[in-house]
């Protein structure tokens, strides 16, 4: 089945006529002992039906609780507003919190789960587990778009992929298998056992929330880990409400654990943690590093990084150019640019640089940016303001460099954080907006006259996440495909992949490999065994 990895307006779109998209959250009656709700009421009719209750609370061994770390104001990032009105907040975790999800993890995977509960007993937990999140697809779906500013469809899709994710790695559940290894059939046999690590803490970001919530729990949960999960503090909603079906699947509590919070405060807690025996994060390079420095000097846990990207996307001569700019055009336009894989750097021979250029201006200005509800939409708003206002200084950065913008270069309305789709044309290898990651949707285009150059040009990189060519060269595609240094390299397409392929990068993008039985992997210990049965030992031994 296809997924997309690592994905993917004006005031008028936000009038008072289209107010009735969004109406205010109010605080439930259900109250922590702190006073601050734990749940609240979220109505966007006509959108979807019914009030939709949302968890506010830590979730910590199956119950929902308050917390006493700092709380969570989460804003739509199409109005500005805090989508949680009436001053309640997202609870927020601290590092005693942490300890209290720790241990309720560590108590389950000790007692009812982990290698106490056979893999087809977890297959079929998480089978229903995707059946759930599934009949809640449309809930989960109009969640998502208000909170991470993601349109409608592209949420439905993030969804989508998460139950596919779920049902690939249930399948998993119960083949996780060792070897038995010849050693001398007449006195000895040993063999290998693929045990769980144990306890894993999980970071995720805010670009992709439900569906990194899948790539990082599924895996866990097939192998029979127990989690301590930590979403981004900009999106926490739709794993609260995927949280509260943990129980109604029948999983035993404290398997899935969900500790909100500020990375300095909640992250650095599930970073350091002596008894979490593996720490899964995707995000940026340098909070990759300050994770690594953490695990390594309090217990050594298993880490595996999924980080930051500058991908190159190469054009040949011998490319279907209308094709080539289709491609390029979803490589860094979907999800608002805002994808760790995001194809913003697109190398072009020159001898198509015209024809590409007048496509890609094209591509970029047929995207629609505007209300994530309104299901012909194809952008939403960056997430926040301070991405908002990166951005917008990247564009004046490469103005200043001397780049030129063929379109876009500014923000979209009065309200939001909507950024025009840019493309920067005139661009060196050298610039910044050619070497530092943006995370946005602004596209820069870098001629060049040679294969090797091309290559050389595609690796002249700190990262190594991703990579494209385009070409109809059988050669061709071997030679450049097998010099990319890059974790996945697509050939006359961009951003698909499958559940069962593996996804990670080289160099500064990270350590290990998240999909396919790779991903499996990063959550096990392998143990050897050695059998004796039939050789006697006499001590002194004599060598």
């Amino acid at each position: 089945m296809l997924r997309l990895a690592f994905r993917r307006a004006t005031a008028a779109f936000y009038s008072p006529r289209a107010s009735h998209t969004l109406r205010s959250l109010t605080s439930s009656s259900i109250m922590a002992s702190s006073s601050a709700p734990l749940t609240a009421r979220l109505s966007v009719a006509p959108h979807f039906p019914e009030p939709i209750d949302l968890p506010l609370g830590l979730l910590i061994d199956g119950q929902f609780k308050a917390g006493r770390g700092t709380p969570i104001e989460t804003h739509n990032p199409s109005t500005e507003l805090a989508i949680v009105s009436g001053g309640a907040r997202v609870h927020g975790a601290s590092a005693a919190d942490v300890d209290d999800a720790v241990k309720a993890a560590r108590r389950a995977f000790e007692t009812t789960w982990g290698t106490n509960t056979p893999g087809t007993e977890r297959a079929a937990l998480m089978r229903r587990l995707a059946d759930l999140i599934e009949r809640d697809l449309e809930k989960l779906a109009v969640v998502e778009a208000l909170d991470a500013g993601k349109p409608i469809g592209w949420a439905k899709a993030d969804i989508s992929d998460c139950v596919a994710c779920l049902r690939y790695y249930a399948g998993w559940a119960d083949k996780i298998i060792g070897q038995a290894l010849e050693v001398n059939d007449a006195t000895k046999l040993a063999f290998t056992r693929h045990e769980p690590v144990g306890v894993v803490g999980q970071v995720v970001p805010w670009n992709y929330p439900v569906m990194m919530w899948g790539w990082k729990v599924a895996p866990a949960l097939a192998v029979g880990c127990s989690i301590v999960f930590k979403p981004a503090e900009n999106t926490p909603l739709s794993t609260l409400l995927i949280g509260a079906l943990f129980k109604e699947a029948g999983f035993p509590d404290g398997v899935f654990n969900v500790v909100n919070g500020l990375g300095r405060e909640t992250g650095s807690a599930i970073s350091e943690h002596k008894d979490i025996n593996k720490i899964a994060f995707t995000g940026s390079t340098d909070t990759g590093r300050a994770i690594t420095i953490a695990a390594a000097k309090t217990n050594l846990k298993k880490v595996t990084l999924e980080l930051g990207g500058k991908s190159a996307n190469i054009v040949f001569d011998k490319a279907d150019v209308d094709q080539a700019v289709q491609w390029s055009a979803l490589a860094v336009f979907e999800n608002a640019g805002q994808s760790c894989s995001a194809g913003s750097r697109v190398l072009v021979h020159e001898s198509v640089l015209k024809q590409f250029e007048e496509g890609i201006k094209a591509a970029a200005e047929r995207i629609k940016v505007g209300d994530v509800l309104d299901a012909s939409t194809d952008q939403g708003p960056q997430i926040s303001k301070v991405q908002f206002d990166k951005i917008l200084s990247y564009i004046e950065l490469g103005k200043k460099e001397g780049a030129k913008v063929l379109t876009g270069g500014h923000r979209v309305g009065l309200k939001g954080y909507f950024v025009k789709p840019t493309v920067f044309t005139g661009v060196r290898n050298d610039m910044r907006i050619a070497r530092e990651e943006i995370f946005g949707p602004v596209l820069v285009v870098i001629p060049f006259k040679t294969e090797e150059e091309a290559i050389t040009l595609a690796n002249d990189s700190n990262y190594g996440l991703a990579a494209a060519l385009h070409t109809k060269d059988a050669d061709q595609i071997m030679r450049v495909g097998n010099k990319l240094k890059a974790g996945t390299v697509w050939v006359n397409s961009y951003t698909w992949t499958a559940n069962n392929v593996p996804f990670g990068g080289y160099k500064t993008s990270g350590w290990g490999r998240e999909l396919g039985s790779y991903g499996l992997e990063e959550y096990t210990n392998v143990k050897a065994i050695h059998w004796n049965y039939g050789e006697k030992m006499q001590f002194p031994v004599k060598l």
